[in-house]
């Protein structure tokens, strides 16, 4: 009697970067932005952005937040009842935050002074806590890592180039190079509007319009 052999199927593993996976990082960079299309996130795009420097630094510290509570929570996600997995995030996300800090105290006092104040509040930032309850509650850790790293990103060029303008338009200078003064223009008269959060919401405004044009997204 001959004994039938069962082949067992091929499971063709996803690519690292497969196109489904790049679509994580590179949607919220335009199609489906934060800030400008999902309108989160916009207190610290308004608070922090007079200056590059303290700009780059919250929107390095977004982003790792991002991946890491993304990670942390996607490991978790099969133990966490569902009753309290708000409390959890929040408990994660606090952690994390808390150590972002305490690295900042300890590696750049003088950005820890300025920023102290801003960095508690990622607590609350509704990006972070939108993308655990949205995504990393359903979804596999690599997954949820490059969709933290996706909104990581692109809230950071919106709040990087909010700053830019800021601080350009507002002092003549960007991380504190006087831009005017070394091309000869020194005697140019800088907007004292651009360092009031009215200048914040114009720049804001106008990112706003040319991504939601060019994107052709409407409010609904």
């Amino acid at each position: 009697m001959s004994a039938e052999t069962l082949e067992k199927p091929i499971v063709k593993k996803e690519a690292i970067f497969s196109k489904r996976r790049k679509k994580f990082v590179i949607d919220p960079l335009s199609d489906d932005n934060p800030i400008t299309i999902q309108v989160l996130g916009i207190c610290s795009a308004l608070a922090v952005t007079t200056q590059m420097k303290p700009t780059m630094v919250m929107a390095i510290s977004v982003t790792m937040v991002l991946i890491l509570s993304n990670l942390v929570i996607s490991l978790m996600r099969n133990i966490i009842p569902s009753r309290v997995r708000i409390i959890v995030q929040l408990a994660v996300v606090a952690t994390l935050v808390t150590l972002v800090n305490e690295v900042l105290k300890a590696y750049a006092f003088d950005m820890y002074k300025e920023l102290s104040v801003f960095i508690g509040l990622i607590i609350t930032n509704c990006i972070v806590m939108g993308r655990l309850e949205a995504f990393a509650l359903g979804n596999k850790p690599y997954d949820s890592m490059l969709d933290g790293l996706g909104s990581g990103l692109g809230y950071s060029w919106i709040i990087l180039t909010v700053a830019f303008f800021r601080e350009l338009l507002g002092s003549g200078k960007v991380f504190g190079y006087p831009v005017f003064e070394a091309i000869g223009m020194d005697n140019l008269a800088t907007n004292g509007l651009m360092v009031s959060p009215v200048g914040a919401f114009m720049v804001l405004g106008f990112i706003i319009w040319v991504q939601r044009t060019k994107t052709g997204y409407v409010e609904h």
